[in-house]
């Protein structure tokens, strides 16, 4: 190809441009996924808090309250109370007999450890579990169960339910039946309250509930004797805190969860050893229930005279007490199977995040730090009083300026270039504008203003015919919504007098910084992309150069074959392809351009889309730098994981941050996290700081940093996360227009738009 030529661009019998932008909005379904997204993230954090008992976490313990309205039958029954018909009835375990309870469990350590003594002394045993436990843990439930062993409801969250309403205390129930069906299939009668103990635990307040679930068929269990092994007292003094008096049969506490159990794994076989050779049997709750009923009955029958039928309490009749398993029906079976399915994405997820962001919090931080020392080093290096490009470039180049329905901009852009202390031409190319905007142009009079004209074809297409007609060797491309100030294009063009360098980047600045959202982006382009282009700079991989100013060498722009329009970031595009043709590319922070910036939310949306999405598009297309050899490989290994990292890694990852952070306040530690936040927020601070002093602007505008990173970056993150949607369904966006008021005007010498 002929090095004068500019490769055509490539035309498809597809509506005209004006048309694709006209229908191009933000696709809805992709924003709509976006959102689904995030939603789903906080509600696997929501679920993992709930596991955990830290989102609605209520660690209130009643004591020391009246029992007046509770019946002494109650209080000095019995540890198992039924309300069969509706009255309050309990039953003791029988002599000689001892029914082992385990409480808080199941652990993945330890209770799997009690369950292995329980099958080598040949005992069952009866857990009370926790619905979040059973969730997260549901392979030793399954074994509990196949074991022979029984369980109960120990409620979901662990929460003393006498503080709680009704509708807590149904949920707490029903969730922890929903985990147990999905562990082992079944549902349970039995219940034993948080923080409960011997009967006389009962109060006024506690009372209702216990009343409450007797109607809906449960069981409460209390105990007769409590080992106190949470307590850690030694192994001597569980097992005889344990031991029944008297030969009476006993309800026993342990502990298989909470904590450390080595105490109790020690002293369980040696208790049950101990109470086997005082002649005790052991068995479960509805084991000890039956026995009782059993004994009962017979009494009954032995007072009865001869003849008399049984009764209801024959122990051949059927009793519910007498099976506390329950096979789940099948709406309960997936209910349950979809919650355990959700706990183990939760707990994939929350921690997976953690770690991911423990990583990215790694290499922002690590940024910020590389971004401060190498823009202080960029800072002395160009502004010592004897360094040079080179020869000082003299010579006049081209200005294109490509238009496209610019009618409230291009008198502004024009005049200012007008004003350039530098020799140059203007060449404007006009895309196809219906709002006369060349005819704006024409009618200025300015001197060495040339207007081509051009069906209408996009920005590539504009800036490559712009190219064909210029007639210096160094080009200079802006945007129509953009003006110089007067030494600009000076500045902007001196480091071609290093005959390595193939384009050079300037310093585009928000003019438009008085609203809120001006503010917001006015800090992002002069910390976030300012100061990163010093960086880039040393580093020889700065992988953009913006729209709104920048010079090439046209030769350089002909090898390349000139903007291709394979993707929507044609300023990134052909940046990465001058690295790999071996051309240095390098940043003019004194050369300023000032642009308009998007005035609405909408507006930012579909910007930032797109600016997100090209990039993505033009790291794909050139994915192959990164086996090449020479300078495309040195950009490929060094340029192209930065720009992946720092601008699409990063950013994805880095408003979780403030989501965690918000999680951790409420949830978890609110004064350690809050500070965490704020030591982050201030090494922000430090790096925005320094970037400003850098460019000379007014801090004041800092004032707006904190709200920029609680709202502003969200919204990047949706932005960011449409992109990667959009890219990973194959979708297809067009260059889309945004809405101009002209009122950035043109800057007075020396002074800008402040």
């Amino acid at each position: 190809m002929n090095r004068n030529q500019v490769r055509p661009q490539r035309r498809h019998a597809t509506p005209s441009r004006i048309e694709r932008v006209r229908r191009q909005a933000v696709p809805k379904p992709r924003v709509i996924i976006a959102l689904l997204l995030l939603l789903g993230l906080v509600s696997v954090m929501l679920l993992d808090g709930y596991l955990r008992a830290e989102v609605g976490n209520d660690q209130r313990v009643r004591s020391d309250a009246s029992a007046s309205k509770v019946p002494d039958s109650v209080l000095d029954g019995g540890p198992f109370l039924s309300f069969q018909g509706g009255t309050a009835r309990t039953r003791s375990v029988p002599d000689k007999t001892i029914v082992l309870t385990f409480d808080d469990g199941p652990d993945p350590e330890w209770t799997q450890k009690v369950l292995d003594i329980l099958d080598d002394n040949d005992v069952p045993g009866t857990f009370f579990l926790v619905g979040s436990m059973i969730s997260r843990y549901p392979d030793v439930v399954r074994r509990m169960v196949d074991d022979g062993n029984e369980v109960g409801v120990h409620t979901f969250t662990h929460v003393d339910l006498s503080y709680q309403s009704a509708a807590r205390v149904t949920r707490e129930i029903a969730q922890t039946q929903l985990a147990l069906a999905g562990a082992a299939g079944i549902t349970t009668t039995l219940f034993r309250a948080p923080y409960s103990s011997t009967n006389d635990a009962i109060d006024n307040y506690s009372w209702p509930v216990y009343k409450k679930l007797g109607a809906m068929g449960y069981t409460s269990v209390f105990i007769d004797t409590d080992s106190e092994d949470w307590q850690r007292p030694g192994v001597s003094k569980i097992i005889k805190w344990a031991t029944p008096k008297s030969g009476k049969g006993a309800s026993v506490l342990f502990h298989d969860a909470g904590g450390n159990r080595a105490q109790t794994l020690e002293a369980l076989p040696r208790y049950i050893k101990k109470m086997k050779a005082k002649g005790y049997t052991f068995t479960t709750v509805s084991g000890a229930q039956q026995q009782a009923q059993g004994q009962q009955a017979q009494g009954q029958q032995a007072q009865a005279p001869q003849g008399t039928p049984a009764t209801a309490g024959d122990t051949r009749q059927s009793n519910p007490e007498q099976a506390a398993h329950r096979t789940a029906d099948t709406a309960t079976l997936w209910e349950g199977r979809a919650l355990l399915g959700a706990v183990a994405v939760a707990e994939w997820t929350v921690p997976g995040l953690a770690a991911v962001l423990a990583v990215v919090g790694v290499a922002v931080l690590g940024r910020f730090a590389m971004m401060l020392v190498l823009a202080r080093r960029h800072y002395r290096q160009r502004n010592r009083r004897r360094f040079s490009w080179g020869p000082s470039v003299t010579g006049p180049v081209s200005v294109i300026v490509p238009a496209y329905n610019e009618k409230e901009c291009i008198a502004n852009t024009l005049n200012s270039l007008a004003a350039s202390t530098h020799p140059i031409e203007i060449v404007v190319v006009d895309d196809g504008s219906t709002d006369g905007t060349a005819e704006i142009a024409e009618s200025l009079g300015l001197p060495n203003v040339r207007v081509i004209r051009q069906p209408n074809a996009g920005k590539p297409a504009a800036l490559n015919n712009g190219v064909r007609h210029a007639r210096y060797d160094i080009v200079v491309m802006m945007d129509g919504d953009t003006v110089f100030e007067p030494d600009t294009v000076q500045r902007l063009v001196q480091p071609f007098g290093d005959p390595e360098v193939g384009a050079v980047a300037g310093n585009a600045k928000v003019g438009n910084r008085s609203t809120v959202i001006g503010a917001w982006q006015h800090i992002e382009y002069v910390m976030g992309f300012n100061l990163d282009r010093r960086m880039y700079d040393l580093l020889r991989c700065m992988p953009t150069i913006p729209g709104a100013i920048g010079a090439f060498r046209r030769d350089a722009v002909l090898g390349v074959g000139g903007m291709s329009e394979d993707t929507l970031a044609e300023d990134t595009d052909i940046t990465i392809a001058l690295h790999r043709a071996g051309w240095r590319v390098v940043y003019a922070e004194h050369a300023r351009a000032w642009t308009e910036a998007p005035a609405s939310l909408g507006q930012l949306w579909r910007q930032r889309y797109r600016w997100s999405y090209g990039t993505m598009q033009a790291l794909w297309k050139h994915r192959r730098s990164v086996t090449d050899r020479g300078p495309s490989g040195r950009f490929g290994r060094v340029g192209m994981p930065l720009v992946v990292l720092f601008q699409i890694v990063t950013p994805v990852f880095a408003p979780l941050i403030d989501v965690f952070t918000v999680y951790a306040m409420i949830f978890v530690d609110f004064k350690a996290s809050l500070l965490a936040w704020l030591a982050v927020l201030l090494v922000q601070l430090v790096c925005a700081a320094y970037a400003f002093r850098l460019d000379r602007e007014r801090y004041r505008y800092l004032l707006m940093l904190p709200l920029q990173q609680i709202a502003y970056r969200q919204l990047m993150y949706l932005v960011l996360i449409h992109s990667c949607v959009t890219a990973a369904t194959g979708g297809r966006l067009r260059w889309q227009k945004l809405k101009r008021t002209g009122e950035v005007g043109t800057p007075a010498p020396g002074t800008g738009v402040r």
